[in-house]
């Protein structure tokens, strides 16, 4: 019997990436368990946003693990729908997905420091380090619709831009929660610094994502 040579395809990357992912909330379940249960619920009760807003804020090993997770399966996410809509072709380079994932974290990692040094020139860094966690929060949670998806667009309904359609859709619903979250419990602080607000809302809300969508097209 001779030997059959495999090719290293792309199924089999974007699935050692979807496995390397779930380590992340599977490490953050197995240390941080009732912390996970109230993340878990997060759309549907905001006991984890009121419970560790106030406590650890942005630096601490759950945060962080699970924005490890919502990076990656971003990043795999905009992969897919680079390949379903834009450029199928060159999505088979194996360093398209290395750069969008290292493009992801700058651009997640550049924006957060950006805020935060807003929260700094306003001598307001508690009160932006508490909105940056909700909105990372709710993102963060999103991730588990962009895994869902992202196994659905690999394995079962291949490129299927209805999928991505759907995805999307949850996506948006799910930060649009932590929006409306943040815009309530910061009506005061918001209006006191309106201007300036909305001059944050076009230099790191919008200007990103349609820097990001001109990158993908």
């Amino acid at each position: 019997m001779e030997p059959i040579a495999r090719t290293f395809g792309q199924t089999d990357w974007i699935t050692i990436t979807l496995m390397a992912s779930l380590l992340f909330p599977i490490i953050a379940k197995s240390i941080y368990y009732p912390r996970f249960l109230n993340f878990i619920i997060l759309p549907f009760n905001n006991k984890y946003i009121s419970m560790y807003t106030k406590k650890e804020k942005l630096f601490n090993w759950f945060h962080f693990l699970m924005s490890v997770f919502q990076v990656i399966n971003s990043t795999l996410f905009i992969f897919f729908i680079w390949r379903s809509y834009f450029n199928p072709t060159e999505a088979k380079n194996p360093y398209i997905f290395p750069l969008l994932l290292a493009g992801v974290f700058l651009f997640i990692g550049t924006k957060t420091m950006a805020q935060l040094f807003n929260g700094f020139i306003f001598n307001s860094y508690n009160t932006f380090n508490e909105l940056i966690f909700k909105k990372l929060t709710y993102l963060n949670y999103s991730g588990i619709i962009l895994f869902i998806a992202n196994v659905f667009l690999a394995y079962v309904f291949i490129d299927s831009k209805i999928i991505i359609i759907i995805a999307l859709i949850l996506f948006l619903v799910i930060n649009i929660i932590g929006w409306i979250t943040v815009l309530n419990n910061y009506q005061k602080f918001i209006s006191t610094y309106f201007f300036y607000f909305i001059l944050y809302l076009c230099a790191l809300e919008i200007a990103p994502l349609v820097i990001m969508g001109s990158f993908l097209k």
